[in-house]
């Protein structure tokens, strides 16, 4: 695309001085960057995908309170991540960390896991044991 047709639709980035760094053509036909405030469609893939965030986030933590799952799913949801970038920050098997997903499974949990819990999600433990 064009220098001058570089997008400039409203979005979160321009709300925040944020500028997207883009390549076009110059006026002499070489390629060069434009900063960009948003592109629409972009915009709303980027709100669609936040919003499937939150319901996520809100559904953990009503599970949490409903007993259903441990503060550990919230937390990693919280926090954007999921079972595999979690496993690999606390050093264990995915199938462990969906394991203790289980709130019997969590009130067994030792310290000493709890802590690299906390540690990733830079919390305390007694506040990871609170979220029940």
């Amino acid at each position: 695309m064009k220098k001058k047709e570089v997008p400039q639709d409203k979005s979160n980035l321009e709300s925040a001085n944020f500028r997207e760094l883009c390549y076009a053509v110059d006026e002499d036909g070489k390629y060069t960057t434009a900063n960009s405030s948003g592109w629409e469609p972009k915009t709303v893939a980027l709100n669609n995908a936040i919003e499937e965030i939150n319901e996520r986030i809100e559904d953990a933590k009503n599970r949490v309170q409903k007993g259903e799952t441990s503060p550990i799913e919230y937390c990693m949801e919280l926090h954007k991540m999921d079972v595999g970038i979690l496993a690999s920050y606390v050093g264990l098997w995915q199938w462990r960390v969906k394991r203790h997903f289980k709130p019997a499974v969590f009130k067994k949990l030792n310290n000493k896991t709890l802590q690299k819990y906390a540690d990733v999600f830079e919390i305390s433990v007694d506040k990871l044991k609170k979220l029940e």
